[in-house]
């Protein structure tokens, strides 16, 4: 009996379907629809809102500028733990808000990272420097492009600042409202701050554990790249305006 065959200009539309069905009920909607807070242009607003309002103060009503927009979305991935969500959630959803430093007992555990990078199963131990090498290297680019764009915000907010006192009939809201961004300008680096400094704390434990374990000679460079971004991070270019004096630890 002659095997079925279909014509493939009848098999495209209907891969074509299945594909787009399967990634549509991936993306985390409702009945397949895509999440609303992946399509909008603000999805990262809320970073400045949960630091603000952590620390008891009011969140801006006022729009955001590109470079504040900006501000947040290079801030994300910073203030993100490394490697805490599944890679295939990075594409198809699964974004969550993340809590501030500066709500009540931060929880941070600096050996999360190292022993989920020495218990994840790995080809080789070399893999797992590789692994360490690449989410330093991939912060120190990130430490650039995130003070890149820092630099210019907090410029242009000292200005605002000192134009306060110039601008006719200022209402109290609108004061409020541009000393509140201001605030969350601030707040939003000095989180990026204090998550690079435990980031680093991170690393030299994974480094020391990897070394404990499995010494190799690529050791060396690791230890290189960690020291680049803790002298960064120690000496970043522009310093915010202290908003927040409560120190955070990065011990375990």
């Amino acid at each position: 009996m002659p095997e079925a065959s279909f014509p493939i200009q009848y098999l495209a539309p209907l891969l074509l379907l299945f594909v787009s069905t399967t990634l549509g009920a991936c993306s985390g909607g409702d009945f397949g629809r895509a999440r609303a807070d992946m399509l909008n242009d603000d999805m990262h607003r809320w970073i400045g809102a949960e630091a603000t309002s952590s620390a008891g103060l009011k969140p801006s009503q006022f729009q955001l500028t590109d470079a504040e927009r900006q501000l947040r979305d290079l801030a994300y991935p910073l203030i993100e733990p490394p490697h805490s969500r599944p890679a295939w959630r990075t594409v198809f959803g699964d974004y969550q808000p993340i809590a501030s430093p500066w709500r009540q007992a931060p929880l941070f555990d600096r050996t999360a990272y190292g022993r989920a990078l020495i218990d994840e199963p790995h080809r080789s131990h070399t893999s797992r420097y590789s692994q360490l090498i690449d989410d330093v290297r991939d912060d120190i680019t990130r430490f650039e492009l995130f003070y890149a764009t820092a630099i210019p915000v907090l410029e242009l907010d000292r200005k605002r600042n000192a134009t306060l006192v110039h601008i006719s009939e200022l209402s109290p809201r609108e004061h409020a409202d541009a000393v509140a961004r201001m605030q969350e300008n601030s707040l939003i680096v000095q989180w990026v701050q204090q998550c690079l400094q435990r980031r680093v704390s991170s690393y030299r434990w994974a480094l020391e554990r990897l070394v404990l374990q499995a010494p190799d000679g690529t050791a060396a460079d690791a230890d290189r790249l960690i020291g680049e971004l803790a002298s960064q991070t120690a000496n970043p270019p522009i310093t915010a305006r202290p908003v927040v004096e409560r120190p955070l630890t990065t011990r375990g």
